[in-house]
C-alpha cells in the first residue's frame, strides 16, 4: 500500500480537536536529538532535490532515489541534546551493509555501500546559545560519490571529519544540489 504525506492540520479520529501536528510537536520538537537530528538533515538533502513527495521509508537501503541515482545521507554534530563539557567529536557511520533491505521489493540487495553518493551532513554550531539545528546556515555538507569514499576507506565502519575534508570541501545549503549534481556526474539533476 503506498504511503501519503500527512497534514498537520489533520485531525486524530477520536481525539476531539487533536491533530497530527499536535503529535509532530510534541515527538519531534528537539531537533538537536541523535534520533531526531539525522531525519532533519535528510530532510534538509531531500528538500533542496526536490524529492519530498512520497514520505521517508525507515530502514530502506538508501535515503532517496533522484534522478535514478541513489543518495544516502549521515549526520553528526558538536552539540548535543544534553549538557556537555566540550564539543562532540565528528565522525559518521559509513559501514558497508550485508544485506541491505530495499522496501519496495521486500528483498536484499548485495553487500557493500549502496548508495551512488552520500552526503555527510554537519550541524556545525559549537555555541549552544546560538544553536538552531532547523537553521539551514549552520549545517555543512560533504558530497562523495561512492567511489571516492570506497578508495579511500575500503570496508572501514566509520570515518573522521577531518579524513573526509581531506577528501572534498563542504559546501553550504546552497550550494548541495549543485555538489550532489557534480558528484553523480549530472551536472544538471532535474
Amino acid at each position: 500500500m503506498a504511503k501519503r504525506l500527512l497534514n498537520a492540520e489533520e485531525p486524530i479520529p477520536g481525539l476531539d480537536g487533536v491533530t497530527v501536528g499536535d503529535f509532530w510537536s510534541w515527538a519531534y520538537s528537539d531537533l538537536q536529538s541523535n534520533t531526531i537530528r539525522p531525519l532533519f538533515a535528510e530532510y534538509l538533502v531531500g528538500r533542496c532535490l526536490g524529492v519530498l513527495t512520497q514520505p521517508r521509508v525507515e530502514w530502506d537501503y538508501v535515503d532517496f532515489i533522484y534522478c535514478g541515482k541513489k543518495i544516502e545521507v549521515k549526520s553528526s554534530a558538536y552539540l548535543q541534546t544534553w549538557a556537555q563539557r566540550k564539543p562532540s567529536f565528528i565522525s559518521f557511520d559509513i559501514s558497508p551493509k550485508d544485506k541491505p533491505w530495499i522496501a519496495e521489493s521486500n528483498t536484499y540487495g548485495e553487500a557493500g555501500r549502496s548508495a551512488d553518493c552520500y552526503v555527510l551532513s554537519v550541524h556545525a554550531e559549537r555555541d549552544t546559545s546560538r544553536c538552531r539545528v532547523d537553521d539551514p546556515s549552520q549545517w555543512d555538507f560533504y558530497v562523495l560519490p561512492n567511489r571516492t569514499l570506497t578508495d579511500a576507506f575500503g570496508v572501514q565502519r566509520t570515518a573522521r571529519l577531518s579524513r573526509i575534508q581531506a577528501l572534498c570541501a563542504a559546501v553550504d545549503y546552497a550550494g548541495l544540489k549543485g555538489a550532489i549534481d557534480l558528484a553523480l556526474g549530472s551536472f544538471g539533476g532535474r
